[in-house]
C-alpha cells in the first residue's frame, strides 16, 4: 500500500470509528458494545472484502494495531463525546476522504490478487460501505447507503476510474492521487448539493385497499 494512500487509510479507520462509536451512544450501548461497532465500523469493509476474496489473513489480524486504533478512538469519543459534535463538518470531509481511500485499497487487494474488472470495482464498493452497513444494522437503522446517499455510487465510480487509469501509463500513485481527489470531490459534492439516487417507490394498492 502507498505511504499516501495508507496515511490516509489510518485516518480514515479512526474517523469511521468515531462515527461507530456516537452512533452506538445514541443507542445507550455500554463500554464494550461502543468498541464493537466502532471496530464494525471502522474494519467490516475490509473484513467482508478479505473473506469474500479468500484473502487472508484479514487486514486487522495481519496488524492487530489497527484493531487498537479503533478501540482506542472509541473510548476516547466516549469521553469527549460532548466536544465531538463541534467537529461534525470535518468528519464528514474525512469520511469522504476515508470511503475514497476504502474504495481505491478495496479495488488494489483484488487486483495484486489476480481478479477481472468486474470483481476489481465490486472489491473496492464492498470495502467503501460494508463498515457502514454493519454500523447502522447493529444500531437498528436503515444503512445509509440504502436511502438514496450518493454513497455506493462513488465508490463504483472510483473503481471504474481506478481500473481505467491503471491501463494507461501513468505512474501508479498518480493513479491513486487522481483518484482520491476525483472521488472526494464528487462526494464533497454529493454532500454540498444534495445529491442523490433515484428510489424505487412500489405500492400495492389492492393490499393499501384491504383487497
Amino acid at each position: 500500500m502507498p505511504d499516501l494512500l495508507h496515511a490516509i487509510y489510518l485516518l480514515a479507520i479512526v474517523a469511521e470509528a468515531v462515527s461507530g462509536a456516537l452512533s452506538a451512544g445514541q443507542r445507550q450501548m455500554d463500554w464494550f458494545g461502543v468498541c464493537f461497532v466502532a471496530s464494525v465500523t471502522a474494519l467490516g469493509g475490509g473484513s467482508v472484502r478479505d473473506l469474500l476474496l479468500g484473502h487472508h489473513p484479514l487486514s486487522w489480524v495481519a496488524h492487530p494495531e489497527y484493531l487498537w486504533y479503533t478501540v482506542a478512538a472509541a473510548l476516547l469519543t466516549m469521553l469527549g463525546a460532548r466536544f465531538v459534535h463541534h467537529l461534525r463538518r470535518l468528519f464528514l470531509l474525512v469520511d469522504a476522504l476515508g470511503l475514497v481511500a476504502f474504495s481505491i485499497i478495496g479495488c488494489r487487494v483484488a487486483q495484486t490478487a489476480g481478479h477481472p474488472p468486474t470483481i476489481i470495482v465490486v472489491s473496492g464498493i464492498l470495502t467503501g460501505v460494508c463498515g457502514g452497513i454493519g454500523r447502522d444494522i447493529f444500531c437498528r437503522d436503515i444503512p445509509l447507503v440504502f436511502r438514496r446517499e450518493l454513497y455506493a455510487t462513488v465508490a463504483g465510480l472510483v473503481g471504474i476510474a481506478y481500473i481505467l487509469l491503471e491501463t494507461s501509463q501513468l505512474p501508479h500513485d498518480l493513479v491513486v492521487i487522481l483518484c482520491l481527489v476525483g472521488g472526494f470531490c464528487l462526494r464533497v459534492a454529493a454532500i454540498r448539493f444534495d445529491w442523490r439516487v433515484p428510489s424505487f417507490l412500489y405500492r400495492d394498492d389492492a393490499a393499501h385497499d384491504g383487497r
